[in-house]
């Protein structure tokens, strides 16, 4: 359940994902209404983000909170694109790229421990469609 309580009556953790999506989707939503503002427009067809793989956001309650969030207003019924962006990172050791798997720093190449990330943190909105 996700309104379910623990025997100390503080939320499960579904309820703190879902908090933490809303909130994103509350700054978003802002974002976007920004953006039609500027642009006089009046219905958003979709909105598309990117998602680092580290970037702690779930898509299924991302977009759950989207769709709440939205009903009854100039957003509902619009897509909302998540194209999730891969952990990738350098070693500082030998200046390899990798894909970072299964959240091993770990060079594949030198074995170094050394490593920087390139990618995989991020959340950004990258365009919305609107009418």
């Amino acid at each position: 359940m996700l309104h379910s309580r623990k025997a100390d009556d503080s939320p499960t953790p579904a309820v703190y994902f879902l908090m933490h999506e809303m909130s994103i989707v509350q700054s978003l939503i802002e974002i976007i209404k920004e953006e039609m503002a500027k642009n006089a427009a009046v219905k958003l067809r979709s909105a598309r983000l990117q998602i680092g793989q580290m970037s702690a956001i779930v898509p299924d309650a991302l977009d759950f909170c989207f769709s709440v969030i939205t009903e009854g207003t100039e957003l509902e019924g619009a897509e909302l694109i998540m194209d999730m962006v891969p952990l990738k990172g350098v070693c500082r050791k030998c200046a390899s790229e990798f894909d970072i798997v299964e959240y091993a720093f770990t060079c594949p190449t030198c074995g170094g421990s050394e490593i920087e990330t390139l990618s995989g943190h991020e959340l950004a909105l990258i365009e919305i469609e609107v009418e």
